[in-house]
């Protein structure tokens, strides 16, 4: 009769490879493929202010890893979701912060009598309309004319960590 040795060894490094994978690999593959995508929206995007806050986020859990490109909050997200899908004309009023509790129609009945709107020390009159503003999409165009390149880049950072020895941890971690 023939006898094997390791079998429960065996079995339980299988049953926590999906684990490790999960820890130890993957994060650093959707990071890697993140920034080949992040790299082509920062070179297609109109404001320097927007290209520097691209950032890549990567998360996981319950068996699955996400990343995600997109703009930092701040002044920067506002403008870069401008860029991305553009705006519809509107009128401009006074801020709400500066009504103080009257409406817009109020402020601009006061405004006749010398009240006016000032944008970049210019008077502007009582609202100013804004035509709207084309749509320069950056984030998408990038996701995909890139998608290949960042799933070759994907797969390389699995395949360097990868080795007769194990998973080999990612240096850099995970985002969190």
């Amino acid at each position: 009769m023939a006898y094997s040795r390791g079998r429960e060894s065996v079995t339980r490094y299988l049953r926590g490879l999906p684990v490790e994978i999960e820890r130890k690999l993957l994060p650093g593959a959707a990071r890697v493929g993140g920034k080949v995508i992040a790299a082509e929206a920062k070179e297609n995007v109109r404001s320097p202010a927007v290209a520097a806050k691209i950032e890549v986020k990567v998360r996981g859990g319950d068996g699955h890893v996400i990343a995600k490109i997109g703009v930092a909050d701040g002044w920067a997200r506002s403008v870069g979701i401008w860029l991305e899908y553009g705006t519809d004309p509107h009128y401009i009023t006074v801020d709400d912060s500066q009504r103080q509790g009257m409406s817009a129609n109020r402020i601009n009945r006061l405004a006749k009598n010398g009240g006016t709107l000032v944008i970049n020390g210019t008077p502007v009159g009582k609202t100013v309309f804004h035509p709207g503003a084309q749509a320069y999409p950056f984030l998408r165009p990038a996701l995909d004319t890139r998608f290949d390149d960042a799933v070759a880049a994907a797969q390389r950072h699995i395949n360097s960590r990868v080795g007769p020895a194990g998973i080999a941890a990612d240096p850099e971690g995970t985002d969190e």
